[in-house]
């Protein structure tokens, strides 16, 4: 019976169309009527005690944050920047694009939102240079997906709440990954764009470049401030957070002058809406998360993959596979929030470092994010560009196959997340 409802039931519900969070709450009621463990007043506190959280209040804060940078200008400005500089070279255009989307991953944490903001901004040129519609939009749908592996990431927060782990060292463990994956990103559109031939940008000028670095002067300030505080020990997630919200506010209004009041306060109306909807799938899955703790799942899990006599290798394998189909079907912050409190005891009883494990989840849901045919980016490239899904779905599989190469390495070679911690951890202690 057990089994139906963890399994058949939220199957059940979700081809029927009915709302993730109202699932997690109609299993988590299920469940505890059918265990007789306790009330259904548990629900009310694990609710609230799931949102009770301060380094939960980094999503609300870094969301409005990057929507203020998308739209004030700073995210415009560092796309020139980037631009000036990476010019000449084959697919310039390109290249800064995937700089962009990179740079505004550690200002911001939201995939959609860059996708949004990096796309409208690059999309039109890069098809007046010939990359095409479906390349120009496949690789912003791809490479928007670089803000929830590089921090700060709305992502890593969760995990690192869901999981009880420092959400500071996930984003250390981060910042690697994210390099590697815009590096091999940029080496395939650079020969790409020389065997398609592509309008290449003007050679970088020092009138233009010097033109470009003092007018974005004050964007480039933002992801300094904002990682250097948190990797400098300075300040929390959450407090470089409302710093980033202030720091955003202030030189949109005030030095650049591209919002009003009316601006801010429109755009912390549309955040809201986002916010809202995880913070209802994180008060949900905060009862799940009580239910699956006390209905001795994870235990049974745990027994089950030790029963297989499955090596770290085989394991870390399988829950690759598992992730991405999970991640091609939700978004990352519910597909965190139900599957982290099932794993994570399987992974510490396989001394699976959880910093390193944690980096494994967020690329692998990362990747579901544009993953055929469900990618929630590929449905927003498709509404944002009109670029039918077919092709968006034939466009993304070389940067698939980049992606899962990144993956790969991540997951078998962990020094590639542990040593940065343990370096960056050792000089700020």
């Amino acid at each position: 019976m057990i089994g139906a409802i963890f399994a058949a039931l939220p199957l059940l519900l979700t081809v029927a169309g009915v709302p993730i969070f109202i699932i997690l709450l109609a299993v988590t009621a299920l469940g505890i009527n059918h265990l007789g463990t306790a009330d259904l007043r548990i629900i009310h506190t694990s609710i609230f005690g799931g949102l009770d959280s301060f380094p939960m209040l980094a999503i609300p804060l870094f969301i409005f944050a990057g929507d203020v940078m998308a739209q004030g200008g700073i995210a415009r400005r560092l796309i020139r920047l980037i631009l000036s500089l990476v010019g000449g070279i084959p697919g310039s255009m390109g290249v800064a694009a995937i700089g962009s989307a990179s740079v505004f991953g550690a200002m911001s944490g939201s995939s959609v939102a860059c996708v949004a903001a990096i796309g409208r901004l690059t999309v039109p040129t890069l098809i007046e240079q010939g990359y095409g519609r479906r390349f120009s939009g496949s690789l912003i749908a791809a490479t928007g997906v670089i803000d929830i592996i590089i921090p700060p990431s709305i992502a890593m927060i969760l995990y690192g709440i869901t999981a009880q782990v420092s959400v500071t060292q996930l984003f250390v463990a981060g910042v690697v990954p994210g390099i590697m994956i815009a590096a091999l990103l940029s080496l395939y559109v650079m020969v790409r764009a020389s065997v398609m031939g592509t309008v290449r940008s003007a050679r970088p000028q020092l009138p233009v470049v010097l033109g470009a670095l003092r007018d974005s002067t004050w964007a480039m300030f933002a992801p300094v401030l904002i990682l250097g505080g948190i990797y400098g020990g300075i300040f929390t997630p959450t407090e470089a957070a409302g710093i980033a919200c202030t720091y955003s506010i202030i030189v949109s209004v005030f030095i650049y002058k591209e919002l009003s009041w009316a601006d801010i306060w429109r755009i912390a109306t549309s955040s809201s809406v986002l916010v809202a909807q995880i913070m209802l799938l994180v008060a949900a899955s905060s009862a799940f998360g009580w239910l699956v703790t006390t209905s001795g799942l994870p235990q049974k899990f745990m027994a089950l993959i030790q029963g297989m006599n499955l090596s770290v290798w085989a394991m870390l394998l399988i829950f690759n596979v598992v992730l991405l189909l999970v991640g091609s079907l939700l978004d990352p912050p519910p597909a965190i929030l139900i599957l982290v409190p099932l794993l994570a005891p399987v992974v510490q009883a396989a001394g699976i470092d959880p910093i390193h494990f944690g980096l494994v989840v967020t690329i692998n849901l990362a990747i579901g994010m544009f993953l055929p045919p469900f990618g929630i980016n590929l449905f927003a490239a498709n509404a944002l560009f009109k670029i039918p899904l077919g092709e968006l779905y034939r466009g993304v599989l070389p940067f698939l196959v980049i992606y899962l190469i990144v993956l790969g390495l991540i997951t078998y070679i962990p020094e590639l997340t542990t040593v940065p911690v343990g370096f960056i951890m050792g000089l700020t202690q």
